[in-house]
């Protein structure tokens, strides 16, 4: 059916948002399709998720309840129809309240820009009419656009949980911890047993990441939570250590808090471990240059260990 659409002049029934987003394109498709991302900032303003069920395939259903801000609730049905990582989605979507029933395609493409995504969402109405129904009675134009202003921010955050402070390119290995929101509070005591300081700029927060010309606001919750903390302990190793609230789409439990973070001299060198130690595991993260100046990676091993990896050494 998407691909019919795009063979025909619907220019005259679509909404079509774009936007570049300051991310990878292998992260962006990411928050696309996994439940556990998605259900936090998909929909307009004030409104929040519950995934039943997201199987993301040619033919996949993805079956979510969408919560408004005045107590309604909006049961949804998505069926995928194209699936091509990490450049396309296509899917047909349908609300499931007779009340108010609303059924169209969209189609949503990942086009990498460098280090950065530039996503557009076509929304395909099956006439003028539905199309102009659906913009004066739900707002839809705007929320599309509060849609991807979410996923942006969404996207920040992110984005800064995996942001490094080292400013040199020497080898080392650090241990890093991620908390809900006790990451300071950890810190601190740590720093009490081992009679250390912080190094480096001290305790950074969320609210201190730059923001870009027109680009979303930290969201108030999370401001006065650490963005990055390092402190040395015993032999000059360094405890690293950031917050991974639930809200942005983290479920840390006793196990996947902690990571061995590994930051060789070389790319090199980094991508022979990130292979090495990837191999039987998971990736969690493809190995790639990032907006903040590293080239960063990620990884469960075989044994169920967690790696980052991290080389401030710059591409040739």
């Amino acid at each position: 059916m998407a691909k019919e659409n795009e063979t025909n002049d619907t220019s005259n029934r679509e909404i079509v948002t774009k936007r570049l987003l300051n991310a990878p394109r292998e992260l962006v498709f990411k928050v696309w399709t996994e439940p556990e991302h998605i259900a936090q900032w998909y929909g307009p303003n004030g409104f929040t998720n519950t995934v039943h069920e997201m199987d993301v395939k040619p033919g996949g259903v993805w079956r979510f309840m969408m919560h408004g801000p005045n107590g309604m609730e909006f049961p949804n049905k998505i069926v995928y129809t194209e699936v091509e990582r990490p450049e396309r989605l296509s899917f047909q979507h349908s609300s499931e309240d007779e009340k108010n029933p609303v059924s169209f395609d969209v189609i949503v493409t990942f086009e990498a820009q460098g280090d950065k995504t530039m996503l557009t969402m076509r929304s395909i109405f099956p006439s003028i009419e539905e199309r102009t129904r659906v913009v004066k009675e739900v707002g839809a134009i705007e929320g599309a656009i509060q849609t991807i202003d979410k996923l942006e921010a969404y996207l920040n955050a992110q984005q800064s949980l995996r942001k490094q402070l080292k400013t040199n390119n020497m080898s080392r290995v650090t241990t890093y911890l991620n908390f809900n929101t006790e990451t300071e509070k950890a810190f601190n005591f740590y720093k009490s047993v081992f009679g250390t300081e912080f190094v480096g700029p001290g305790v950074q927060r969320f609210g201190e990441i730059p923001q870009g010309e027109g680009a979303p606001a930290v969201a108030e919750e999370i401001k006065n939570l650490v963005l990055h903390i390092e402190l040395p302990i015993l032999g000059g190793h360094i405890l690293m250590g950031t917050d991974a609230p639930e809200s942005m789409g983290f479920n840390l439990n006793f196990g996947n808090n902690v990571h061995i973070n590994l930051e060789p001299e070389s790319r090199e060198e980094t991508k022979k471990l990130y292979e090495s130690l990837s191999a039987g595991g998971k990736v969690t993260m493809e190995l790639q240059d990032m907006f903040f100046g590293s080239y960063y990676g990620s990884c469960t091993d075989k044994f169920g260990v967690q790696w980052m990896f991290n080389c401030n050494e710059k591409a040739n």
